[in-house]
């Protein structure tokens, strides 16, 4: 019964409220059936407190709404600090970038890689640091006494590809050089490496917005590029005892050094990146810097703006991440900035940073020439390298990445970021598996297989406009569509899980996603379907994919007859949309009724082609194709 007819007079908004709070009383009372000793122990103030939430607030006790007001200002004041933190280090930043606008940052970069070899540099040991520690290691490797180094030819070919493909002057002959120093990584107590006379000398990189630059491209030198050995792999434990894997020691590695063409953190993380993926093209590395395979030192110096000569140098070494170079290099340059604004002088020191810190610690004071004690090696013979290799190596280099891109934007139609993404993820392997499924995909799209066993029946003729494979237009839809299954489908699969899983062909083998996709080109099963197959391959479903999609495609696809049947309810059910459309010409509206189709079609449990829907609903509306 309605309050206002009870006889008790008008009834306020507010007690119509209090009374829908009343009724939901009732409801949980009958919902959770508590015994009457329960009810008798519920307080009216608790019972109060429950249904009060149901009132307006304006409608609620003085008291209630005082209470209200507290918790808000008691909530601004809360929120206070935090905002005003925010505030103020947006506010040093400020300080900070206006403080580093009449600076000159000035960076050079030596940059470290393995080389993909299988011998190590002077020894027949294999080039590997995965095996169990101090499983790969010959008798030069610990220094034994009695024991020469033997340089190993097949280390220079990975070495010859680096040097060529960042534009270096390959040297005819080069030697190679002591490195005097004590650690207990380095059982020689000296690094063989290149100082004085490095095979490769005067290269360059030049950074554009593919590398993303927001400014001119940067054109920065190479000084040189030198062979070295690596150095054992230290694990302390505690403060006083490492445990050292020499499996490392020997490995080759390419010293690339740059000139001081870099001036600023996000130039110079850019610039590692561009010699990683350039490393990586050619096949002269095989890890990169996530994986620990390229480490850098970078030093930085900072001058007043204008000065023809540059600040002190402060190393910092052994960087393995772009984000850590960035970081390292801003935090350096804001403390030789403060040095030097308090009227203080930059000492040359070598200094560290770990992931995190607002500043760089000191290790060390800078080592020099002398500290070192550079000589060259008696016990190895000069290297000489033939003008037929270095001419056999150029024009058999494969493309670089930045020619890579460049293809897949003008040849694939993908987009800029999805090409720059496509050439360097994971080390490569991701282009290549799209390399394999575009072929996979071809072949399926050109040859008609008969083996049932193996292979599937479109139920419909594919679309018209997509009978000519040659079609410039349609290889480039086709190559974008894989691109974006390669990097966002499975991308997303890849990081679906609690611990992310590391990209693997074997997950979705190229020929399963090639057929998963011809089945979608094709109209067999719609998008949705596509989807749920590729999450069972990648869970482990074992099935022959064209089993998996023959199976899917049977639940979900309509007969020709069936598209009529359902374009016809369509139309008859919205009489003004298809007069909008016939009469005042309004064709965008057609879409609507293909959205229309699709939601019935998603009722029914079947597959709605948009396409297949078009066709059908312009022949019934008697519209041009």
């Amino acid at each position: 019964m309605d309050l206002a007819d009870s006889g008790v007079g008008v009834v306020s908004d507010a007690e119509k409220r209090f009374a829908f709070g009343r009724d939901i009383e009732n409801i949980f009372l009958l919902e959770h059936p508590l015994d009457y000793s329960m009810l008798s122990s519920w307080s009216q103030h608790q019972r109060r407190r429950l249904f009060d939430s149901q009132r307006h607030p304006l409608d609620r006790e003085p008291e209630s709404f005082r209470k209200q007001l507290k918790d808000e200002q008691k909530k601004k004041r809360l929120e206070k600090p935090f905002n005003s933190a925010i505030k103020d280090q947006e506010r040093a930043a400020a300080e900070r970038q206006g403080r580093a606008s009449k600076w000159q940052l000035t960076v050079g970069i030596e940059v470290h890689a393995q080389l993909n070899t299988y011998q190590k540099l002077f020894s027949e040991a294999r080039a590997s640091s995965e095996d169990e520690p101090n499983t790969n290691v010959a008798a030069f490797d610990l220094a034994l006494p009695g024991t020469q180094p033997v340089f190993q030819k097949a280390t220079l070919v990975p070495a010859l590809r680096a040097a060529i493909a960042l534009r270096c002057q390959i040297q005819r002959k080069s030697k190679f050089d002591r490195k005097h120093y004590f650690y207990q990584d380095q059982p020689n107590g000296y690094q063989i490496t290149q100082y004085y006379e490095p095979y490769a000398l005067d290269g360059h990189i030049l950074l554009t917005e593919e590398d993303g630059l927001k400014y001119d491209p940067v054109k920065i030198g190479i000084k040189q590029i030198q062979m070295e050995q690596d150095t054992a792999k230290s694990t302390m434990q505690g403060s006083s005892t490492a445990l050292l894997d020499f499996n490392r020691v020997g490995h080759p590695l390419v010293e690339i050094i740059t000139l001081p063409d870099i001036h600023s953190p996000q130039a110079a993380a850019a610039c590692v990146r561009k010699i990683q993926s350039t490393l990586q093209a050619v096949n002269a590395v095989t890890i990169g810097m996530e994986l620990g395979g390229l480490r850098a030192d970078v030093n930085v110096s900072v001058a007043p703006l204008g000065s023809n000569k540059l600040g002190k140098r402060v190393e910092i070494k052994n960087l393995s991440t772009f984000q850590s170079i960035e970081a390292a290099i801003t935090a350096e340059q804001n403390r030789q900035i403060s040095i030097l604004e308090s009227g203080g002088q930059v000492e040359g020191e070598t200094r560290g940073w770990s992931l995190g810190s607002v500043e760089t610690t000191r290790l060390r004071g800078k080592e020099g020439e002398v500290d070192y004690r550079y000589m060259p090696d008696p016990d190895i013979a000069p290297l000489i390298i033939d003008e037929d290799l270095i001419e056999h190596m150029s024009s058999t280099l494969p493309p670089l990445t930045s020619e890579i891109v460049e293809d897949l934007v003008s040849t694939s139609g993908l987009t800029l970021k999805d090409a720059r993404t496509l050439a360097t993820l994971d080390g490569g392997k991701r282009l290549d598996y799209f390399d394999d499924a575009r072929e996979e995909w071809r072949w399926l799209r050109a040859t008609t297989v008969t083996n049932s066993s193996a292979s599937f029946k479109p139920a419909e003729t594919p679309h018209p406009s997509e009978n000519h494979i040659s079609s410039p237009d349609l290889s480039q839809k086709l190559d974008t569509t894989l691109a974006n299954w390669v990097l966002h489908e499975i991308g997303a699969l890849l990081s679906s899980t609690s611990t992310p899983k590391p990209f693997s062909p074997a997950l979705i083998p190229p020929h399963t996603l090639a057929s998963l996709l011809h089945a979608f080109q094709t109209s067999l099963i719609d998008r949705t379907t596509a989807k749920s197959i590729l999450a069972k391959v990648f869970n482990g479903d074992e099935r022959d994919i064209n089993d998996i999609i023959r199976c899917e495609s049977s639940r979900t696809t309509m007969s020709q007859q069936e598209y009529e049947a359902m374009a016809e309810e369509v139309i008859s059910a919205n009489p003004r949309v298809v007069e909008d459309i016939r009469v005042k010409g309004k064709m965008g509206k057609v879409q609507g009724l293909i959205g229309l189709m699709r939601r019935l079609g998603k009722v029914k449990g079947i597959m709605v082609d948009p396409r297949r829907a078009e066709e059908v609903l312009r022949v019934k509306l008697k519209l041009p194709a």
